[in-house]
């Protein structure tokens, strides 16, 4: 499914179930339910969240800088000839990696900065982090599209939310957005994997993403999602 369909499927029946549920629906709790519908393709380079974190223009600049680093290298005497030349061509080679392998590269060192610098936003600076690393390295629609990493992205967001003022509901927002994407992608031909190493594939090959019937599926779970939020915050506001 589409990352934009996600972002509108998860996010509005997340909220809608919240507000129904007795939550107060706070901004905070908007934000991390929209961030959640789309956190599970982040092992995804090309998917909107990526594509949206790291632009081509960042990737352009990373580009070009590793140019100039091996520039750099080749003449500053750093390594004797021929390791100067072996170092250039190694970080400049990099430099013309595919854009998802660049876009993985991004992440890493994104988590690095995260972790070396960002002390002033404990702790959402160190579940960042992590979540970059994880997802730089897993395969897609591996890891993040499980239960446990339903249970850990909860788990994550109940315990770094402990003392906010507006911070109760922030898990609940998170993790049904999140388990709300997985459910989503279950409707697919190539379905998901709930809980490995167990073989279990969750799937009703109801679509496929990208075709004809796939868009189809998406735009009624849309209407759907729509016509439940035009509901529960429109026409019954006060229930």
């Amino acid at each position: 499914m589409m990352g934009k369909s996600h972002l509108i499927i998860s996010t509005g029946v997340t909220l809608s179930v919240m507000s129904l549920l007795g939550h107060e629906i706070t901004i905070p709790a908007v934000a991390v339910a929209g961030l959640s519908a789309l956190l599970p393709d982040i092992d995804e380079p090309n998917s909107l969240l990526v594509r949206k974190a790291v632009p081509e223009s960042l990737l352009r600049i990373l580009q070009v800088s590793l140019i100039g680093a091996a520039i750099y290298l080749y003449f500053a005497g750093i390594a004797a000839p021929p390791w100067n030349i072996a170092l250039a061509l190694l970080v400049g080679s990099v430099s013309f990696l595919p854009g998802r392998r660049l876009r993985h590269l991004v992440m890493l060192l994104l988590a690095l900065a995260l972790f070396a610098f960002a002390d002033a936003y404990d702790p959402w600076n160190y579940i960042a982090a992590c979540v970059l690393v994880v997802s730089s390295v897993v395969p897609h629609r591996g890891l993040t599209h499980t239960l446990y990493a339903v249970a850990g992205w909860g788990a994550l967001l109940y315990f770094a939310s402990l003392g906010m003022n507006d911070g109760g509901s922030l898990w609940i927002a998170g993790g049904m957005s999140y388990a709300l994407h997985l459910l989503a992608d279950s409707l697919t031909q190539r379905g998901i994997t709930p809980l490995p190493p167990l073989p279990f594939k969750l799937r009703l090959k109801l679509m496929s993403t990208g075709t004809k019937k796939g868009s189809a599926v998406e735009k009624f779970c849309i209407v759907l999602t729509l016509v439940l939020v035009m509901y529960v915050f429109v026409l019954t506001p006060n229930l």
